[in-house]
């Protein structure tokens, strides 16, 4: 029976499922002490403070790599804590290989790591110089396209650039050689969330910058991404200076209502890929995707990172979006001939824990998303609360799925020294896993030191929240948001409830 139950959880990964479910663990109530020297046995075997039944499991680190003649990563010489920067690790599409891209300032490059026979190889890697011609610089996000392929963007450093590594597969260790080919279609920024939609005809990415937008690609051809159409999303009642810094949460002029509401798609290029603006969105030196967005009004979000794509509960597809200095997580809803409406899906002011007990953590520079095989959304904070507590990791509830979290729910929390959660993904065909990594820990310095880690957790046997018997139709339905109604079988355990719950 629980294989079967497995196999239906696994059918539903493989489709497009709308957000989202009920809560499905206990949250936690506060963000975790953070352990006050580096390569401290927490940092070692259980990095994160989780809700009861959760496992994590060490994959491969810097340390384990390094120890192996057989392996290779990259460090960079001289780059101390940022020496190595494991960042948003995509998967291939059966879940065995991971893809890791490396955000170091120089040499940047990724590393390919087989979870079957637990070896890590590097695959690409720029020469160290900060030439562009022959290096790399901060590779931060990175996503398998629907032609087995591989996207990596550049994000601080470097040149702002998008690369398709052809043959990620590639036997490099007995003298294969991997093809990476600069993409010159698609607009220069600083990359940071890389994202194909349902049927794969557009890729959606944003500009990690205090004034950066959010855009779409679509190929002229599907599966090539050399050629084809960009666009910029532009809210149709904002009227302020786009080339500005989007405001910071808390400062007084800060205000959310001139950059959500209905929004237009805004061409940047014509449907061949030539540029409509003066700027051109193409230019290397100036990372010239945010000038023509500016020229074409595209609506600035104040350090927009992370996107994933997913679907609502009327069928629509929807872009989910952090701004980190917005503290925030943003929907938005495609609603076909180049219009969309933007929705603010969850800040500090969301309620938080809704129907458990509270927590005392805050919403701290969201960075990273992920989305489970059920439409989930899980958001990701970048750096730790502070040098005593650490970053976490927050589920979004949406049970209608209507873009708008009813709830925030306090999931996981780091206790590592120095640093911060990244590259959280689910892994394919096991929907009940995921990666996620350490990333710049104090112990990338320390003499035999972890370092940069990645790390599978499996939510499985995770306890169930309580359930109460009988009916509970007289009671307040939002009070009670998330207390179960017991089934006949009084069955909470996750599998079977989330594989009721496909939709």
């Amino acid at each position: 029976m629980k294989k079967a139950l497995l196999a239906t959880l696994v059918a539903a990964a493989c489709t497009n499922v709308h957000a989202g479910t009920d809560i499905y663990f206990n949250p936690l109530t506060q963000s975790t002490a953070v352990a006050q020297v580096p390569n401290h046995v927490n940092e070692i075997n259980n990095p994160w403070q989780v809700p009861a039944g959760v496992s994590q499991q060490n994959l491969t680190s810097l340390k384990e790599v390094e120890a192996d003649i057989t392996q290779s990563i990259i460090r960079v010489p001289g780059l101390g804590t940022n020496a190595s920067m494991f960042d948003m690790s995509a998967f291939d599409p059966t879940g065995r290989y991971v893809f890791i891209p490396h955000e170091t300032q120089f040499g940047a490059g990724v590393t390919r790591y087989d979870t079957k026979t637990d070896r890590a190889v590097n695959i690409v890697a720029g020469d160290g110089t900060g030439l562009w011609s022959s290096d790399y610089g901060a590779f931060d996000p990175a996503t398998w396209t629907p032609v087995n392929t591989l996207l990596v963007g550049e994000e601080w450093s470097g040149q702002g650039r998008l690369f398709e590594i052809v043959n990620p597969m590639a036997d490099v260790e007995n003298g294969e050689t991997v093809e990476i080919n600069e993409l010159n279609s698609v607009p220069n920024v600083s990359h940071e969330g890389l994202r194909f939609n349902a049927d794969g005809s557009a890729l959606y990415f944003v500009d990690e910058d205090r004034s950066g937008s959010v855009y779409k690609f679509v190929p002229s051809v599907a599966g090539d991404y050399s050629k084809g159409q960009s666009f910029v999303l532009s809210v149709d009642g904002f009227a302020g200076d786009t080339s500005a810094n989007a405001p910071k949460y808390g400062e007084t002029d800060y205000t959310y209502a001139d950059r959500t509401g209905p929004a237009t798609w805004v061409a940047l290029t014509d449907a061949d890929g030539n540029a409509l603006t003066e700027a051109d969105p193409f230019d290397n030196v100036t990372r010239g995707g945010r000038a023509a967005a500016d020229e074409q009004g595209g609506t600035p979000y104040r350090r927009p990172e992370d996107v994933e794509v997913g679907k609502l509960a009327n069928g629509n597809e929807v872009l989910y979006f952090n701004a980190t200095e917005e503290q925030g997580a943003f929907s938005v809803e495609e609603l076909g001939n180049g219009k969309a409406m933007v929705r603010l899906m969850a800040n500090e002011d969301t309620v938080k824990n809704l129907g458990y007990p509270a927590t005392s953590g805050h919403i701290t520079s969201p960075d990273n998303l992920a989305q489970d095989a059920f439409g989930n959304i899980y958001m990701v904070e970048d750096w730790p609360n502070g040098s005593d507590k650490g970053g976490d990791i927050w589920f979004l509830r949406d049970t209608n799925g209507d873009g708008v979290a009813e709830s925030v729910d306090h999931f996981m929390s780091l206790q590592v020294k120095g640093a911060e959660n990244t590259g959280m993904i689910f892994r394919p065909n096991h929907p009940t896993q995921f990666i996620v990594s350490v990333q710049h820990p104090e112990s990338t310095d320390v003499a035999d030191g972890q370092g940069d880690a990645l790390w599978l957790i499996d939510v499985k046997d995770v306890v169930a929240p309580p359930c109460v018997k009988g009916d509970d139709e007289h009671h307040d339905r939002r009070e009670r948001r998330g207390v179960k109604t017991c089934s006949k079988s009084n069955d909470t355990n996750f599998i079977k409830k989330m594989s009721k719950t496909r939709k």
